[in-house]
């Protein structure tokens, strides 16, 4: 066996080491959050407690956080331009933080932990073999593919989404097969933890012609234009914490009973946490028109404050109320564009829509991949700019 094949089969054995690890600690991951959530509904004063708990994750990371409060954009530009060394307290530290947020009403998510997770896990595996520095950035590859296929059971989309937000151009081919090993296994090892992951079906199809089709692209142009409301919203919360309310522990206070406010104004509790009700609403077409814009304001205030966890999950929120809110309008079925909704809006606020088409053919199944493509593409051109993933954009994205 020459240099080359033992480089390759090495680095997959990595890659399936990783994956173990990632799908690991994502079931964990996913069996405390749903607990987390139980708790925070079934006791309402915990609400009361997020300033609190908010606060005090922030100082903890000012401690003993270093560049782990960078979170994904740290992973991106290590994989893009750095050693491929991510701290290994970032895993803890940011399995702890979200935790912290859901169990207390914060309205976030779980991609950006599981990502977190499965890069820091990789990047331990790569630090403690002294593994080449390029090697480690592929090994962090195949953590970010883990973290994100684990999390979601779609290892397909979790392996294209770490190609398509991380990898440099010159990595990507080589980075292929060891990261599709990672998403596979990281999928399958979380299940056998007992994890499991929420199911939602598009229903019937509507058949493809030149008035669905532009019903269809009507839809997406809105969803990409929801995306980058959400984009810009979060942005600027950041800013204007950021230059308000300077020491970072004291931000998550002010947006912690920000929050509380909002909830007893409007009397509901349904756009805390991950949102997931609501998304099943979606599917049932009994989800409220306004919905989605109080989704984005509580993600967008939530995020601002400095509180940790996600972005996903809330957008396909977001994606799967908004397209429901449509569905009337457009006299199109509501699970049909609630799940074109969920992709698309991900994708858009990503900028990855080849890992959201396949995310949709994972979840919704191959027959509406026309569909899917559609929403997508479009949505992607109509958020236009910069994404959630600001050090993907920074390297990725050419200046317009």
């Amino acid at each position: 066996m020459n240099a080359r094949w033992f480089s390759f089969f090495r680095l997959c054995s990595l890659a399936i080491a990783a994956g173990i690890a990632a799908g690991t600690a994502s079931a964990l991951f996913l069996l405390m959050l749903e607990e987390a959530t139980a708790q925070q509904f079934a006791n309402p004063w915990l609400l009361w407690l997020l300033p609190a708990g908010g606060a005090l994750v922030s100082i903890l990371y000012i401690k003993v956080g270093g560049q782990s409060i960078r979170g994904n954009n740290l992973l991106f530009e290590q994989v893009h331009a750095g050693n491929g060394e991510v701290p290994f307290r970032m895993a803890p530290l940011v399995l702890l933080g979200t935790v912290v947020t859901h169990l207390f009403g914060g309205s976030a998510g779980r991609e950006g932990t599981a990502v977190q997770m499965g890069g820091s896990l990789a990047g331990a595996i790569g630090k403690r073999l002294s593994l080449p520095v390029e090697d480690r950035r592929l090994l962090l590859i195949c953590g970010i593919s883990a973290g994100f296929g684990s999390v979601f059971g779609t290892p397909l989309a979790g392996t294209v989404f770490s190609i398509e937000v991380a990898a440099p151009q010159r990595m990507r081919f080589r980075a292929l097969i060891p990261a599709l090993l990672a998403g596979f296994t990281g999928h399958y090892v979380t299940l056998a933890w007992g994890a499991h992951h929420s199911h939602y079906k598009i229903g019937p199809l509507p058949e493809l012609d030149w008035l669905v089709t532009a019903q269809v692209a009507a839809a997406a142009i809105l969803f990409g234009i929801a995306a980058r409301l959400f984009i810009r919203l979060t942005s600027s919360l950041k800013g204007l914490f950021a230059r308000y309310v300077p020491h970072p522990a004291v931000r998550p206070i002010v947006g912690g009973l920000i929050i509380i406010a909002l909830v007893y104004s409007l009397g509901t509790r349904d756009y805390l946490g991950l949102g997931l009700p609501l998304l099943a609403d979606s599917f049932d077409g009994t989800a409220a028109p306004q919905d989605f814009a109080w989704k984005i304001l509580f993600t967008s205030l939530t995020l601002g404050a400095g509180f940790f966890g996600g972005e996903v999950t809330p957008l396909f929120v977001i994606g799967g109320t908004l397209g429901s809110a449509l569905a009337p309008l457009l006299s199109l079925p509501s699970p049909f564009l609630a799940a074109l909704g969920l992709i698309a809006v991900f994708g858009a606020a990503s900028r990855a829509p080849l890992a959201c088409l396949l995310l949709g053919v994972e979840l919704f199944g191959p027959s509406g991949i026309a569909y899917f493509a559609m929403a997508c593409g479009i949505s992607y051109y109509a958020a236009y700019g910069r994404g959630i993933y600001e050090s993907h954009i920074r390297h990725y994205v050419p200046k317009r």
